[in-house]
Formats: structure tokens, C-alpha cells, sequence
């Protein structure tokens, strides 16, 4: 699924390289999906993915209404769709299969740590 499809009309920020798109901590309140360029997530301060363009970023955050758990740096320039709460539940409405692409998503990166986790055992 090419979520970027879906936002193509949204207005999207820019971040220059090496800009700090959100901390491990911050509020958040709401998620990204990459348009263009490359971030660097991290997790505990240690490398955890360089999502790329179609990527999501901060969907937890937005899930849950929790703080964010990783931080993400541009590490090209980037311009990245912003979608709050409110036109997430409305794109989950109006397709379903967005959803589970969000759900796939979340999946892969719990994988990702529990194996991360099992290798500091």
C-alpha cells in the first residue's frame, strides 16, 4: 500500500538535514509519512531504523497519546506529511486497509525490538 496515495493533497513540512523531527519524550500529536528524504530513528539513543520515503514515523505516539518512545533526525533533507489524530481516524473510516497497513507497520517494529531485546539477554 503506498500510503502517500492517500495524503497526496495534505500540506507537508520540510526539515533540513540533521534537524531533529521529534524527541524520545515529547508529546505526540502526530504521526508522519515520509514524501521525500530519509530520517534516522532512535531508540535509548542507539539506531533503530533510517525509514525513507513512504515510511510512517511516530504513529505509536499518536495511537496511544503517549510521549514519544524513539526520536527522529532528518538525515537528508525531508518533507514529511503530518497527520493528527482527527484525519487518522477519518482515513482509518474511509479505508480500512489503511489500518491494517498502520497495524503491519507496528508489527514489524515490535519484531525488530524483541529481537533486539533477546540479543542483550
Amino acid at each position: 500500500m503506498n500510503t502517500l496515495d492517500l495524503f497526496s493533497d495534505f500540506e507537508y513540512k520540510q526539515f533540513k538535514e540533521g534537524e531533529i523531527i521529534f524527541k524520545e519524550g515529547d508529546p505526540g500529536n502526530c504521526m508522519y509519512i515520509i514524501k521525500e528524504g530519509a530520517v534516522e530513528v532512535t531508540v535509548a539513543g542507539k539506531k533503530f531504523i533510517v525509514a525513507k520515503s513512504g515510511d510512517l514515523l511516530g504513529e505509536m505516539a499518536l495511537i496511544d497519546s503517549s510521549s514519544r518512545s524513539a526520536t527522529a533526525i532528518a538525515r537528508t533533507d525531508c518533507k514529511l506529511v503530518a497527520i493528527n489524530e482527527k484525519q487518522f481516524a477519518f482515513q482509518v473510516q474511509r479505508t480500512p486497509i489503511f489500518a491494517i497497513h498502520v497495524m503491519k507497520v507496528l508489527v514489524e517494529r515490535l519484531r525488530k525490538m524483541n529481537k533486539i531485546m533477546s540479543l542483550l539477554e
